[in-house]
């Protein structure tokens, strides 16, 4: 198997893809109700059947179906007979669930070193003096050797920086309480706000997710996005947080026959909304480079406008459903895309785009020379296993029953910069009491000496030389020299 096949054109010729091309990223797009998700859907599990692990967002809760069979119907008859699948045949695939919370699927974890000062800036929304702060208590966890792997170790560090009269700390600056107290109070929002729960231990391998069933199908890895779709800033800093560990841990690979891996990102716009610059190349950096490490990634959106022409522009292969074009901004946006396809004879991109039926899209791969080839009208296949969402008790069973749930079941909280500052700070504290208390016992002292008389500090002074001539024996004695009087 050397390819994935997405339909046929109006000539019953299939269209596929080459899956040695699939690194080469890809884009999915549509307005809703025009079956993006059907296609992402078929594509998972032809990449699956191909032995190629995938990992996939689902932000509506409908993608749990890969876990039962497929059923007979009218419509997916025709479509088979149209497109000419000839093994076409119902199935069910293996498939773990994830969460980032939890729920629905083993939890999802990270550490806040993991994450990075930059991401963490961006999760938090910081402006350019906190982020410099986050990247300072960083640099000092790193020199003192402190493990930053949750919310509460991020915010023991800024206080402490912000109280401790270390003078290993001088060279950071002046330390403005303004903005630890800003910081520390979003990061307890975030702690609170499922945080808490993201940023533990034991953090997610990325090695587990390139698992392979007893008969080398890759294994269907589902994230459940619905209450994570909640906080659009968690989402879109949770899957950059997953490209960039992907790119972190993956060898290079160079030309592979197939993907180590495919990943599809559904609601990709909430990946690049308020953006920075900064942030933007990055991703677009991570996203160019980690084909090399055998990667294809796939970005779902409504409206291909959606993504930044930067990274427009690296996504080979492409699946167009149904676009609208109710504004002059839609329209130039249509054709704006239009441009990048190889022009069809029979029929001009703007033209048919808007009038797709559901199931139906327009679609462009790149062919074995690297080549996007020319522009088809395709029906699009139907899927091998259920359409809509599995039965909850089937998903509950995957989950108990998936090899991950020992691993990832229980949180670890072990010793970590908050305990060991929250020790460093109770000696600290201990010490300067005990140096208050040295200097006031002093103090009491020389204002009793001060009230003795004269004859009281003489026998005093008397019984002193007494006391160190006799100590000066003693220790003559016990180092032998008594012999030598």
């Amino acid at each position: 198997m050397d390819r994935i096949t997405i339909g046929a054109n109006k000539n019953k010729e299939q269209s596929s893809l080459l899956l040695k091309m699939a690194n080469r990223h890809g884009l999915i797009a549509g307005a809703t109700g025009t079956g993006k998700t059907v296609t992402l859907k078929v594509m998972a599990e032809q990449f699956a059947k191909a032995g190629t692990p995938v990992f996939l967002t689902d932000v509506k809760g409908d993608l749990s179906g890969f876990i039962s069979k497929g059923s007979e119907h009218a419509e997916v008859t025709k479509r088979v007979d149209y497109i000419g699948l000839k093994d076409f045949k119902f199935e069910k695939l293996a498939t773990v669930f994830w969460d980032l919370y939890g729920e629905h699927g083993h939890p999802v974890r990270t550490t806040i070193s993991e994450m990075g000062p930059v991401l963490i800036s961006k999760l938090l929304d910081l402006n350019a003096n906190q982020e410099d702060l986050i990247s300072l208590a960083f640099k000092y966890a790193d020199e003192e050797g402190l493990l930053l792997l949750d919310i509460k170790d991020l915010k023991s560090i800024l206080i402490y920086m912000e109280d401790s009269d270390d003078e290993d700390l001088e060279e950071y600056g002046n330390i403005a309480k303004s903005s630890v107290g800003a910081i520390v109070r979003r990061l307890t929002a975030l702690e609170e706000s499922g945080g808490e729960e993201f940023f533990t231990e034991p953090a997610l391998e990325i090695k587990d997710l390139l698992k392979k069933d007893f008969s080398g199908n890759g294994i269907i890895n589902i994230l459940d996005a619905r209450k994570l779709m909640l906080d659009q800033r968690l989402y879109g800093t949770f899957l950059l947080w997953f490209l960039s560990e992907l790119f972190e841990e993956l060898p290079e690979s160079g030309d592979l026959d197939k993907p180590k891996m495919v990943l599809f990102f559904d609601e990709a716009h909430l990946l690049f909304k308020d953006i920075s610059k900064s942030l933007l190349e990055k991703i677009e950096m991570v996203v160019k480079l980690i084909r090399s490490k055998g990667v294809g990634v796939y970005f779902v959106t409504q409206n291909p406008v959606d993504i930044p022409s930067s990274v427009l522009s690296q996504l080979g292969n492409k699946i167009i459903h149904g676009l609208r074009s109710f504004t002059e901004k839609d329209r130039k946006a249509i054709r704006a895309l239009s441009s990048g396809f190889r022009v069809n004879p029979d029929f001009e991109f703007k033209d048919v785009v808007g009038e797709l039926k559901v199931g139906e899209s327009l679609v462009s791969f790149l062919d074995a020379d690297g080549a996007p080839t020319v522009l088809e009208r395709v029906l699009n296949c139907p899927p091998i296993s259920k359409f809509g969402p599995a039965d909850e008790n089937l998903v509950k069973d995957a989950i108990n029953n998936s090899p991950f749930l020992d691993k990832y079941k229980e949180p670890v909280d072990r010793e970590s910069a908050f305990e060991i500052l929250k020790v460093r700070k109770k000696k600290e504290l201990e010490e300067t009491e005990s140096e208050e208390a040295q200097k006031l016992e002093e103090k009491a002292k020389k204002k009793k000496s001060s009230r003795q008389g004269p004859v009281e500090a003489f026998f005093k002074s008397m019984l002193r030389a007494i006391g160190s001539q006799l100590g000066r024996q003693i220790i003559r004695g016990v180092m032998g020299s008594i012999k030598r009087r």
